[in-house]
C-alpha cells in the first residue's frame, strides 16, 4: 500500500490524522534533524497501523515535508 504523507514536524504531540483514502497528516514531536523525524514517523506509523518497522519504507521525499511511504 502506498501512501502519501505531510509530516508535522516539533508539534506538541504525535499523531495521525486521516485526510482521504490514501493521504494522512502526521505531527511528530520530533525535530527534522538528522532523519530524527524520519525514524519517529516509521515508528509511530508501525504503531497506527499495526506492523513492523520493516516493512514500512520512505520512498520518496526523505528530506521534505511531503513524503511517499510504502507500507508492505
Amino acid at each position: 500500500m502506498r501512501i502519501y504523507i505531510r509530516v508535522s514536524p516539533r508539534s506538541s504531540k504525535n499523531e495521525v490524522i486521516k485526510i482521504s483514502d490514501r493521504e494522512y497528516k502526521v505531527k511528530l514531536t520530533a525535530p527534522p534533524v538528522d532523519g530524527a523525524a524520519n525514524d519517529a514517523l516509521i515508528k509511530l506509523l508501525s504503531q497506527h497501523f499495526k506492523v513492523a518497522k520493516s516493512l514500512i519504507t520512505i520512498v520518496g521525499g526523505k528530506s521534505t515535508k511531503i513524503k511517499m511511504v510504502d507500507i508492505v
